[in-house]
């Protein structure tokens, strides 16, 4: 039996790094922070590179289509060659391919965290992670063919990934029944950290003894990991921006989008918000309900 892959699945901005982080300090032995540049939990599941070496020649010859149906493959041998559990970003969508099989096999999965966050608040971090306006940022996460990577005309390090709208990129992962999963609220992430990331811990089969999971969350915390990258920059920011590590803040919306913005969001994805908790029973914008109020 081969160890298997847990993906760590979530619409860019929702927390992925951090989680990334967290992880690498749990299995940092060491009482100093984990090197945000040298996290080491995995390459992302559209890494170009981390493809090339598997199929033995350059992918760059092939057209996004064709480079999709080889990718199960790669994860497939990927899977069966480690000797231990993997955890691998992943921004793409939970899609299936041309010829009916999931990008993401189940034959190869341990389990999908899927980590969300607010769509009010990931609309303004996605913002200035793409280096556009907001209003720019709202239209991506609507429209339901948005993907990364997706020139013809150069070769990107990431190979295409298709996020779809933010509504189907949630429910894409959140209803893959076909694999095991875990969906976390980024919020809880933030204001019940000890509880929530006990339970990430547990799902993947990492330690999750109580002083484990706090000594990691205080390793990892989001004011050590802006520091770092103030000292010493981040390998993962792009040029463009200022900062990766921006604010992380629950509730970021209620003081930067206007009252029109907010209502474009809700109108593409207020059945989602709703499921999820991100709206009251009144329909109404709220960080996020307590999830004992969420209806089942």
């Amino acid at each position: 039996m081969s160890a298997g892959i847990f993906w760590l699945a979530s619409y860019p901005k929702s927390g992925n790094t951090w989680t990334r982080a967290f992880i690498a300090s749990l299995r940092h032995e060491e009482p100093e922070e984990v090197d945000i540049n040298a996290l080491h939990t995995g390459a992302i599941a559209s890494d170009r590179g981390w493809i090339d070496e598997v199929l033995g020649f350059d992918s760059a010859d092939l057209d996004h289509d064709e480079i999709d149906l080889l990718r199960p493959a790669v994860y497939r041998w990927h899977a069966d060659e480690a000797e231990e559990h993997g955890y691998h970003k992943v921004h793409d969508a939970y899609t299936y391919l041309a010829n009916g099989e999931p990008l993401f096999p189940a034959a190869c999965t341990a389990g999908a965290l899927c980590i969300i966050r607010n769509p009010l608040d990931v609309a303004i971090s996605f913002a200035h992670h793409n280096h556009c306006t907001i209003d720019q940022s709202i239209a991506n996460m609507g429209n339901p063919d948005f993907a990364f990577s997706r020139a013809t005309k150069r070769m990107d390090n990431q190979l295409r990934q298709k996020l779809l709208s933010w509504s189907a990129h949630v429910e894409s992962w959140a209803d893959a029944d076909e694999i095991d999963r875990l969906v976390v609220r980024y919020e809880d992430m933030r204001h019940d950290s000890l509880a929530t990331f006990t339970r990430i811990c547990s799902f993947l089969q990492l330690p999750d003894d109580a002083a484990s999971v706090q000594a990691a969350l205080d390793k990892c915390a989001f004011e050590k990991l802006q520091a770092q990258e103030q000292e010493k920059g981040f390998c993962e920011k792009s040029p463009k921006h200022e900062a990766f590590f921006r604010k992380g803040k629950v509730g970021d919306w209620q003081e930067t989008l206007s009252p029109e913005q907010i209502d474009r969001i809700i109108n593409d994805h207020h059945a989602v918000m709703q499921r999820f908790g991100y709206l009251d029973a009144d329909g109404n914008p709220v960080p996020a309900l307590p999830l004992e109020q969420i209806a089942a």
